[in-house]
């Protein structure tokens, strides 16, 4: 990635150079179907862009772009040496005036890895598929731009296309000729959220309205989806979010239109591009899945609208301030799901899904304040992480319990009228915070936002002889003691059930709390710290709430306390802490009465990974065996045709362990075996199918015959999965070579060849890697696109080795390579540290179990 990168410093002078009036962007993208591939070289298309803007006079910058090569660079009516100013990534800009007109004509490339103009041939039909993205910097891989989010500028684009294709951007078609449309100036944006779609989609549209607010409402898909596309839950839930933030934010979405576009091989879960939100398109469901997979695609949705104002409106200057959209739309995503939508239960699923992707994160070597230190783009792209969106999100949560819920959506109302169409740092959104809600907003921010870590909140119950509470505090740990505004709930066992007989909401703060509100209580089974997850810590347990837990978990009446003592569980085994065959009985013993299948899920990746990664490896076989019995039980035991049946199935199919659960999977795909009331559809064929190709149970023959049954690109991504798991050593080496020697596959087969490949079963099979690796990742680093190179870096570590000799292989890795790339470092240092994570729990897993013998 050379000479693509730009610094904090870099685009803070630029911004004081300069200011944008707008951009004029016309592209053509009839190449996307005309002729074969080129023999040298990317597929490409012409893109002439003409940047209107002011400069202090005489002044010297750079515009943006990345393009094998330029036609023509026009300055104020002077055509200037393209060979002189563009070096593939910048073009040089000297001896500006007041006001100036730059016209750049370039061949910018279409791309297969998701960034830019990324171009997609669907193997079902041969139809040819185009959108881009953008974030953070990718706008330049498409036209010439100033890159930074503090330029904003009205847009307009004019687009050439090819016979019979449909094409949106940001803003309205206005006209059309021939094969020609222009679409509408934009109100000012980032380079980051514009886009454009194009291909031959199918479109739905409806419309909606609220008073005298008309907002025309569009979405589309691949042709070949157009089968499955359930537009009308797409369309009612857009709904029910406007009138949602409508009615709270007090300030009408301001960008006209609004198409959604669910699209292939998409890098990102969705992005907020006003007027043109674009999404990945596996939220189009193919064969039957539960309702958290509903949930999660209305939580998208919400999230991308509350984008429109946070974000889209109001955008951060640089990506520092990356949380003041990402945190904001993570919470709002959830918040109105819960009010607006009828999934009402979305903070179960936000306690025990997105934070567990907080709590990771914080606790990595690389974790930052949510207000982080960007100092590139390449620090940018890394900052899209768990602290940036849940653990924001979470703290956001806290702030609503700490100034009160109309007081933050009154700061909201007045920053959004206050700053529309700018951009804000912190300071900004604090002052307002702080004007409706009274409250010392620095205080809260320097402990909150401006530090890095997670608290641990641990309740200390004494009681007198008649079993009554005499005292109860609050223990915390960590190193920032924070403000939290929490809710302590003592439960206790009734009828075999857990229920909840008193609470209390306090503040605490420093290092012990006492909750004098419930001295006098009787003493009870559990003590739940942080009830209501109304902040963002790791709760602990006393010795009897455990004790509670361990046997009567599954009856805790309250799913959301479930939810909570569910991630706690989670956080203690991943902190060496708890035994993870512990953790695996706890599942395994309560898990058939968790009613929410969200929650279900997760239990089920994590008992998974506490059997791969957390296990003494001499118990990992007899726990896998443990997981695919009880799983198979629960499966024969679940309702027919329900969620639970369904969930469980996918269990029993990803810790399939012996030739009996591989003969069944079989069976239920050819109909020799049946399960009354399991519709064995074509995506969970596949997911059967992962598991046989991983154990050797089918081989490439078959693998080719469920291609052919299912010629689609889903199908295509399935198949090269399955076929990178078979048990081979040169299976291996060709999975090796595809995505690290060679750049022919796209971000989409990238991704599934490399999850395909790392199996925790053939842990014998990876171990010649861990050299290669090391020997790679630099030049992969260097060589290929920042995702892509993500995509290797994290993807091809070898955490399956799991060992000290592999940490001490990263540790000289890292010694001797400390001029490397912060962001290449940041990623192996992450791995490295989830890799000495695993070890420690597996100590004390074998500790455990010596313990016991």
């Amino acid at each position: 990635m050379p000479g693509e990168n730009l610094s904090r410093d870099e685009a803070r002078e630029r911004a004081a150079l300069l200011s944008v009036d707008g951009y004029e962007v016309v592209l053509d993208l009839r190449s996307a179907v005309d002729g074969a591939e080129p023999a040298e070289g990317p597929r490409t298309f012409r893109s002439v862009t003409t940047i209107r803007f002011r400069a202090a006079a005489g002044a010297t910058t750079f515009a943006d772009l990345i393009a094998p090569s330029v036609n023509a660079v026009t300055l104020n009516g002077t055509e200037l040496d393209t060979a002189a100013v563009f070096d593939g990534s910048r073009i040089a800009l000297e001896a500006l005036a007041a006001e100036n007109v730059l016209v750049v004509d370039a061949n910018c490339a279409y791309s297969r890895t998701g960034e830019g103009m990324h171009r997609f041939v669907d193997p079902e039909d041969g139809e040819v598929y185009l959108y881009t993205q953008y974030e953070p910097a990718d706008a330049r891989r498409v036209y010439a731009n100033f890159e930074q989010p503090d330029l904003k500028a009205p847009y307009r684009f004019e687009v050439t296309a090819p016979e019979g294709w449909q094409v949106w951007s940001n803003g309205v078609e206005e006209s059309r000729e021939g094969l020609t449309r222009r679409f509408a100036e934009t109100a000012p944006i980032s380079t980051y959220i514009t886009c454009v779609v194009a291909g031959p989609y199918h479109y739905v549209t409806d419309t909606y309205t609220r008073g005298d607010l008309t907002i025309p409402l569009g979405a589309m898909c691949r042709k070949g989806l157009a089968k499955h596309f359930d537009a009308d839950d797409v369309f009612l839930v857009t709904k029910q979010g406007f009138d949602f933030f409508h009615e709270h934010f007090d300030y009408p979405y301001p960008f006209g239109k609004y198409d959604q576009a669910f699209v292939p091989e998409y890098n990102l879960g969705a992005m907020e591009n006003p007027g043109m939100v674009t999404f990945r398109e596996e939220y189009i469901f193919r064969g039957k899945v539960t309702r958290a997979s509903y949930e999660r695609r209305c939580n998208t949705i919400l999230h991308e609208m509350a984008h429109m104002w946070f974000g889209d409106l109001v955008t951060m200057k640089w990506w520092d301030d990356l949380w003041l959209k990402e945190s904001f739309a993570d919470f709002m995503g959830s918040f109105s799901q819960v009010e607006a939508t009828r999934f009402d239960q979305a903070w179960v699923t936000f306690a025990n899904n997105r934070k567990a992707w907080a709590y990771r994160a914080d606790q990595l070597p690389s974790t930052h304040p949510i207000t982080a230190d960007i100092r590139d783009l390449e620090d940018a792209k890394l900052n899209f992480d768990g602290i940036t969106y849940a653990k924001g999100a979470a703290v956001l949560k806290q702030l609503v319990a700490y100034v009160g819920r109309e007081a933050f959506l009154e700061g909201a109302r007045r920053y959004f009228k206050a700053h529309a169409y700018g951009n804000t740092t912190l300071d900004d959104l604090l002052s307002v915070l702080g004007e409706v809600s009274g409250r010392d907003m620095a205080k809260w921010s320097r402990a909150w936002l401006q530090t890095a870590g997670v608290n641990a909140l641990t309740p200390v119950v004494t009681h007198d002889a008649g079993g009554r509470i005499t005292e109860l505090a609050v223990v915390q740990e960590g190193d920032e003691l924070r403000p939290h505004r929490v809710a302590v709930g003592l439960y206790r066992i009734e009828d075999g059930a857990l229920v909840r007989f008193a609470r209390a909401e306090t503040d605490v703060a420093g290092a012990r709390t006492v909750v004098a509100e419930l001295a006098g209580q009787e003493r009870p089974d559990l003590v739940l710290v942080n009830d209501e997850d109304l902040t963002y810590c790791k709760i602990r347990f006393d010795e009897r709430s455990l004790s509670t837990l361990r046997s009567h978990l599954g009856g805790l009446t309250d799913p959301l306390a479930r939810a909570l003592c569910w991630s706690a569980l989670w956080n203690l085994t991943r902190d060496g802490l708890m035994p993870a065959r512990d953790f695996v009985s706890l599942v395994l013993a309560h898990a058939g009465r968790e009613t929410d299948v969200g929650v279900l899920q997760q239990l089920h990746a994590q008992a998974l990974s506490a059997v791969s990664h957390y296990a003494a490896a001499e118990w990992r076989e007899q726990g896998g065996r443990v997981l695919s019995a009880v799983a198979l039980q629960e499966l024969r035991m679940a309702e027919p045709g329900s969620e639970s049946q369904l969930t469980w199935a996918r269990f029993f199919a990803a810790s399939a362990a012996t030739e009996g659960d591989f003969q069944l999977l079989l069976g239920l795909m050819d109909g020799s075996a049946r399960i009354d009331g399991l519709d064995v559809d074509q995506e969970l064929r596949w997911d059967f199918l992962l598991p046989l190709a991983t154990h050797g149970a089918v081989d490439e023959a078959a693998l080719a015959a469920e291609l052919t049954r299912d010629d689609t690109a889903s199908g295509k991504r399935h198949q090269v999965r399955c076929l990178a798991a078979r048990p081979s050593a040169a299976v291996k080496d060709q999975a090796w070579a595809a995505v690290v020697e060679s750049d022919a596959l796209s971000n989409a087969l990238v991704e599934a060849t490399i999850s395909g490949s790392q199996q925790s079963s053939q842990r014998g099979l990876l171990a010649p890697y861990v050299g290669r690796y090391f020997e790679a990742i630099e030049r992969v680093w260097a060589d290929r696109s920042i995702q892509i190179g993500m995509h290797v870096v994290k993807g091809m570590y070898p955490s399956l080795q799991d060992s000290q000799s592999t940490v001490d292989a990263t540790d000289a890795w890292l010694a001797a390579h400390e001029s490397a790339p912060p962001a290449l470092r940041r990623l192996v240092l992450e791995s490295r540290d989830d890799l000495a994570r695993a070890l420690r729990a597996q100590a004390c897993d074998a500790a455990a179990a010596a313990a016991t013998a």
